[in-house]
Formats: structure tokens, sequence, C-alpha cells
């Protein structure tokens, strides 16, 4: 197992919320409740993050992109860290309604995010009032704050991860309305109803939501360097058909060398029946 109980055990990912602030549709993650106070039951836990886990390596191998987010001030350098290190977007800063929804708009936006790059670049702004420059300054600081992080996004994930179902209600309604899987950490408060892959736990805890996540995002590795060696293998059958194979020079000689022999066999073919008819002419004088 990537993860195991001791672990979960240690980051405190077994503390759930009061009591009287549980969501009913929880009851079967939760284990018991102390001093008021419901507590995961880990094992499962583990269960699901396996589960999740399975999910994320095998759309890592696709070459698929998962969409990490968690905005709530435990979640943002933690999230940020784990997607970083599988080349994967993320958004820690506040979620832009649309952003799933409305994907071509939020494109246009992080275009012109390179559209000033390249106007620094190349000398256009040198041309401009300091204060015009100033404000571009501001625009482009503002859009690399919000979207920087999906730059590279060129297309809709293929899946969302989020911290805290309940803090990004809007990313996971987004999801489901296009019908993109969404796996997330859900504490004893939350609905799973809405969740593909719940991974019941305490996402108040960034020790938890950081063993968590490195479970998922050592499991994404695996998927990205399994890609890299079908890719490898693929390159090499293709390097050593490519060699196999004839030059096209070769080819046009064999064709040239093949073309009078397919032709003597036509003219073959056309005088036989003649042939086999003379004899009968002779038996018919």
């Amino acid at each position: 197992m990537r993860t195991n109980f001791d672990q979960l055990l240690e980051a405190g990912a077994h503390f759930g919320h009061l009591k009287r602030k549980w969501n009913p549709a929880m009851a079967p993650y939760i284990y018991m409740e102390r001093n008021g106070i419901h507590i995961i039951d880990l094992n499962k836990t583990a269960l699901k993050i396996e589960e999740a886990a399975e999910a994320l390596k095998n759309l890592a191998r696709s070459g698929r992109k998962v969409l990490f987010v968690g905005t709530k001030k435990q979640a943002q350098e933690v999230v940020a860290a784990r997607a970083q290190e599988v080349g994967m977007p993320y958004i820690t800063e506040r979620w832009a309604g649309g952003m799933l929804t409305n994907f071509p708009t939020i494109r246009k936006a992080v275009k012109k995010m390179s559209q000033i790059d390249k106007m620094t670049s190349d000398g256009t702004l040198d041309n401009v009032s300091k204060r015009e420059k100033l404000q571009i300054a501001r625009q482009r600081e503002k859009l690399e704050k919000n979207l920087g992080s999906i730059a590279d996004m060129t297309r809709l994930p293929s899946a969302v991860f989020v911290v805290d179902v309940i803090k990004e209600k809007i990313a996971v309604a987004e999801a489901n309305r296009l019908g993109i899987p969404v796996f997330g950490i859900v504490d004893t408060n939350s609905n799973p109803n809405n969740i593909d892959f719940v991974i019941p736990a305490n996402d108040d805890a960034t020790k938890a939501i950081d063993v968590i996540l490195g479970a998922v995002c050592d499991a994404i590795k695996e998927g990205l360097e399994e890609r890299k060696v079908e890719k490898a293998d693929e390159n090499a059958a293709e390097a050593q058909a490519a060699e196999e194979a004839p030059a096209p020079k070769e080819r046009r000689q064999r064709i040239r060398k093949a073309a009078p022999k397919a032709e003597a066999e036509k003219v073959a073919e056309a005088k036989a029946p003649e042939a086999k008819e003379e004899p009968k002419a002779e038996e018919a004088e």
C-alpha cells in the first residue's frame, strides 16, 4: 500500500467534525463518536486512497491531465508542491466561476498573459506611457496569480481532485455538469454523493492532506513512468520497422525490374487463348 493506517493516524486524518455538524451520507465512513466529535474509519480511508490512486495512475499513463484544486489556507502550499512534482495543473487561489464550463474564455485570459510577455520581450511596452505600463504590469500579475498554474492546460482536464468538497463546491458542480470525474477529500460534514472517488478524511489538517496527496501523486508518477517506457518501446519498434523496410530508391528499382516481367506475363496470357483455338479450326476443316 502506498499509505497505511499508521501514517494516516499520525497525520490526524481520522478527526472529523462535531457530531451536530455531520452529514448523514458520511455514515458508512464514520467509525465512532468521541467527545462529541466523529472519528473516521481509517481502514476505509486507506482503501479509498488505493482506489483513487489506481484510477489516477491509469489517467496519467494514458497521457491525460488531472486538475488539483485546494484554495483553503491549509491546502494551498501542499497542493501546489505536489501538483508541480507531477507536472499537473492546479488552482490554489480563488476558483474563477466558469473555469471549466466557460473554458474558452479562461484560455483567452491565459493567452493575454502570453501577449503581455511578448510585448515586454519585443520592446512594445517601451512605447507606452508609464501609467499604461504600470496598469499592464498589474494585469499580468493578477492573471499570473489566478491562472498561471493552468497556463499549460490547453484543454479540459480528464479529472478534478479537490480538497474540501464544500469549499470547492463550484468546481465540483462544474465538473459534474461536464461529466468530468471528481476525486475528493471528504470530511464528515460534507456530502459525498457528487464525488466519484471519495476519500474520507480530515480536510482541515495540512499533514493529512499531504499524506493523501503524496500517495496519489506517487501513483501518478508511476503512470507517467510507464507511459515513458511504452513510448520508448513504440519508438524503438518504429525505428526497427523503418530499418527493415526497403529504402525508397530500392523500392523504385524493384518496381522497375518487376514491371517488364509483369508486362510479359500479360502478353503471354493474351496470346494463350489464340493458341488454344487454332487446333479447333483444323479439326473443323
